[in-house]
């Protein structure tokens, strides 16, 4: 099997991959300009280039019916089969279509239209709808990757590009596949998963209604609102003590925080957020919560808090941004967030894949306010 570490190659890096599903085509590659000094963009886009059709190490979610079932990844799911895990290899093409969007002079917009041309044809779709359909499979990445898929799908629909135009009707089969399977699965959930890992609700109803608004899908959203306050409009003291857990990515307090600003008016949401979450102070302190500490950056589990780091920043910037502008928690919100944020973004980089196949789409939803309203 071939090395897919990355080549670096008078400046440039050579990333290699493989062909079609069920066979083996020459080695494709695609060069990858060197960052510009200070353009941290570029770092986080050169990360996931070098991941989405990177196919091992690669840790499956995989319900095996019967032997015919034993694949590679790339015949499995062939436009998401990067990036070590499937939700992944979705955020990483979903932090490529956002590099393109919001930053036009980016020299590395040849080598991700490559990327995304390979990955989102009619074919691959076609088959992951078939993947996703198999005995089995109804739960399949529901629903971090399933959110995921769908902020992918709103990012290329707010373009008015036609290349990401599209990109957008071939996800489309996918994306019906995705919303009726969410659609029918709510109204079973009866509690609220309170996780820091991929299958906490609360964030993954974030994405979600940021999705719906943005496609006008007003069932999908009004579903979705609904079962947020059905979960969380009484919760009082959330116990942000007992945070982060030791695998934590996600705040199980900050992530129900920032989704019930989607769902309150303001005056309503800032009344909750007091009894939810009192320990917020009126200083602008920022003792009150300490960035996660990361002990061995090549344990994949432990290399999470890197990413809660990350998650909480830009949890508390979409907090403070529901609140009034003078509300006396604003500074302490946005204080805190920095620290958390200058702590995660130090720990991107591309030493360790245990980190580097996915922080950088953390980094990217922070760094372009991509949660917040209007960005």
């Amino acid at each position: 099997m071939r090395n897919w570490t990355g080549l670096a190659l008078a400046g440039v890096l050579l990333i290699a991959g493989c062909g079609s599903p069920g066979t083996r085509s020459e080695e494709e590659a695609v060069a990858i300009p060197e960052a510009r000094p200070d353009a941290v963009n570029d770092r986080f886009a050169r990360l996931a280039l070098t991941c989405v059709h990177k196919e091992y190490p690669n840790k499956i979610s995989h319900v095996m019916n019967d032997d015919g079932d034993a694949k590679p990844p790339r015949e499995l799911t062939p436009a998401f089969y990067g990036c070590f895990d499937w939700h992944s290899s979705v955020h990483g093409h979903w932090l490529l279509v956002r590099i393109l969007k919001t930053d036009s002079k980016s020299p590395m917009k040849p080598a991700i239209l490559a990327a995304l041309d390979r990955s989102f044809t009619t074919e691959n779709i076609a088959a992951e709808l078939k993947y996703i359909e198999g005995e089995g499979r109804k739960g399949f990445e529901r629903p971090y990757g399933t959110a995921w898929f769908l902020q992918l799908v709103a990012e290329l629909d707010e373009s008015e590009d036609p290349k990401l135009k599209a990109w957008r009707e071939t996800l489309r089969p996918l994306e019906q596949k995705i919303v009726g399977e969410t659609e029918a699965w709510l109204p079973k959930l009866a509690y609220p998963i309170r996780l820091g890992t991929h299958n906490q609700s609360a964030f993954a109803f974030g994405l979600m209604l940021d999705y719906a608004r943005r496609v006008k899908n007003g069932a999908f959203e009004k579903q979705l609102v609904a079962k947020s306050l059905e979960f969380h409009r009484s919760d009082v003291n959330c116990p942000l003590a007992y945070e982060p857990s030791g695998e934590d990515f996600l705040s199980p307090c900050l992530m129900e925080a920032d989704l019930m600003r989607r769902v309150m008016p303001q005056a309503e949401y800032a009344a909750w957020l007091a009894k939810f979450l009192p320990q917020i102070p009126t200083d602008g302190s920022t003792g009150w919560l300490t960035p996660g500490e990361v002990r061995d950056p090549t344990d994949g589990k432990l290399v999470h808090l890197d990413g809660v780091n990350l998650s909480r920043a830009w949890a508390m910037e979409g907090i403070a941004s529901a609140l009034p502008k003078d509300d006396p928690r604003v500074p302490a919100l946005l204080a805190t967030a920095k620290l958390h944020a200058d702590s995660g973004l130090k720990a991107v980089s591309d030493k360790n894949y245990e980190g580097s196949h996915w922080l950088g789409s953390f980094a990217t939803y922070l760094t372009t306010k991509r949660g917040i309203s209007g960005s």
